[in-house]
């Protein structure tokens, strides 16, 4: 079984080991296009400030990134389960889990492709949904060498956003977290996406932890119910964990 990731903006400042070693990151067969996107990202953020910031979706006072991104041949890189910060790995905590749980992690990224959680690469900025010059709409660039490297046997469980998805697709299980509430008498549910990222890396370390290996969607539903989840499967390939305000 596979957990798939996305990544987050959130990020370690700085790493504490070599520098980047393209050729030592998991499944090289996305060597040559991890080149293409990092030579393509170097080059825009040497160019013009106002256009690389622009085209990245930053701020001006988001500028540092730039300059982070013009070092990542020369940066000190840490491991990806390291690297992400926010609000998911916040209550993942892949750090704390064994090689085995680890292992089962598939981190996407707009400039690597996908991680695995010991790879180590240094701190950057680039979210998938960016068109990168010359090369275009990263999803697009990325979904051919994701379908010739991720060739899963087992279970896939899809944690990511949109963005991330379309680079890579299969038949799979996504979760999809909604808050209930009674609102005048009435149940009401929503999405609330700081929400949805804690519980994803609840349910992503619950599954780790525990050692699940589910073989289809209703195995893993029932599963994450065991673990204390309150899970509705109704579709083929959607599964709803339903979260209350308490």
């Amino acid at each position: 079984m596979l957990i798939l990731l996305p990544p987050s903006e959130g990020k370690a400042a700085a790493g504490d080991g070599p520098e980047l070693a393209l050729e030592a990151l998991s499944r090289p067969a996305l060597t040559p296009v991890r080149e293409r996107v990092l030579s393509a990202l170097i080059g825009l953020c040497q160019g013009p400030e106002k256009a690389a910031l622009e085209t990245l979706g930053l701020s001006e006072g988001q500028k540092d990134s730039l300059a982070r991104n013009r070092q990542l041949r020369e940066a000190p890189a840490l491991p990806a389960r390291a690297l992400y910060t926010g609000v998911l790995y916040d209550h993942l905590r892949l750090d704390e889990l064994d090689d085995a749980a680890r292992a089962k992690v598939v981190i996407f990224s707009g400039l690597w492709g996908a991680l695995g959680a010991d790879d180590r690469v240094p701190p950057y900025r680039l979210a998938m949904g960016v068109r990168l010059p010359p090369l275009g709409a990263l999803a697009g660039v990325w979904r051919p060498a994701l379908t010739d490297a991720l060739r899963p046997d087992g279970l896939v469980v899809d944690m990511r956003s949109a963005p991330y998805a379309a680079a890579w697709r299969r038949p799979s299980v996504g979760v999809r977290v909604l808050r209930e509430r009674i609102v005048d008498g009435v149940v009401r549910r929503s999405v609330v996406s700081h929400m949805a990222k804690a519980t994803r890396g609840v349910i992503a370390r619950d599954l780790l932890l525990h050692g699940v290996e589910a073989a289809d969607q209703e195995e893993l539903a029932k599963a994450l119910g065991e673990l204390g989840h309150t899970v509705e499967s109704h579709r083929a390939g959607t599964i709803e964990v339903i979260v209350g305000d308490g």
